[in-house]
């Protein structure tokens, strides 16, 4: 599929955001912190606000993975860490084994940070190597993301390259950026995602993360979705915004 980016965008910035539209950007959040100087407080709070709102998932360190358990217990709010992250090295045995450690305190989802320094340097292989034994160490149950970081890739060919050796291991979920960087998402990454994603015939979801702070900005990679997978693919299930600030206009404190 040949897509118009421009004019999905200006569809995008016309396109009225209701009520109805609203609610479902919210269902699709993974309401998210990630600072490393956060209180058990902090999460509570966090959880509490997650399951107010019935966001798809609360994404917290690892080490905060016992309070954010205890909170979200019999909530339907998924519970997602990071692995490898935020730079993406390539100790693919030790990563395998942060993810071990997370689905075994509870973590339902795993974002994995793929291997930076090696891709960049051409070893695109090596990211599928690093999916494979984080799903034999996560089991076939938990969502395994990939943080592509497409800021750093940057050229269309390598994002899309890594991608699908992603998508052949067995990833659940692309994502584009960790938030860490300068350059987060941007609508041309997000375009190579989906278009990866509807490669694999809609069975590997797309997770928009790094920069997006408002509706409207939401609303043009929501329209990219819609343009390339289809309305109704765009759940839960199959796709996310790791936007936190974004739930502050959608929704009340």
């Amino acid at each position: 599929m040949r897509l118009d980016l421009a004019a999905i965008l200006a569809a995008a910035d016309a396109r009225p955001i209701d009520a109805a539209l609203a609610r479902r950007f919210v269902d699709v959040i993974d309401l998210t912190t990630l600072s490393g100087d956060e209180t058990a407080a902090d999460i509570e709070a966090l959880c509490a606000r997650a399951t107010r709102h019935g966001v798809a998932a609360v994404c917290v360190l690892p080490e905060a993975l016992p309070v954010a358990t205890r909170c979200l217990d019999g909530s339907r709010v998924r519970l997602a860490t990071v692995a490898n992250f935020p730079h993406g090295g390539d100790d693919l045995a030790g990563t395998a084994d942060e993810v071990a450690a997370a689905v075994a305190a509870g973590a339902m989802e795993v974002d994995i940070v793929a291997p930076l320094e090696a891709t960049l340097e051409g070893d695109v292989g090596l990211t599928g190597e690093l999916i494979t034994l984080c799903r034999e160490a996560a089991g076939p149950t938990i969502t395994l993301k990939l943080i592509l970081e497409t800021g750093r890739l940057e050229r269309p060919e390598l994002i899309t390259a890594v991608a699908r050796s992603a998508v052949m291991a067995g990833i659940d979920f692309l994502k584009t950026s960790t938030g860490k960087i300068p350059v987060g998402a941007t609508p041309e990454a997000a375009a190579l995602l989906f278009a990866v994603a509807q490669e694999a015939e809609g069975k590997v979801g797309v997770k928009i993360s790094g920069g997006v702070r408002t509706a409207r900005e939401a609303m043009r990679y929501w329209q990219i979705g819609e343009a390339v997978m289809g309305a109704g693919w765009l759940t839960a299930a199959h796709f996310r915004f790791g936007a936190s600030k974004l739930l502050d206009e959608l929704a009340e404190p």
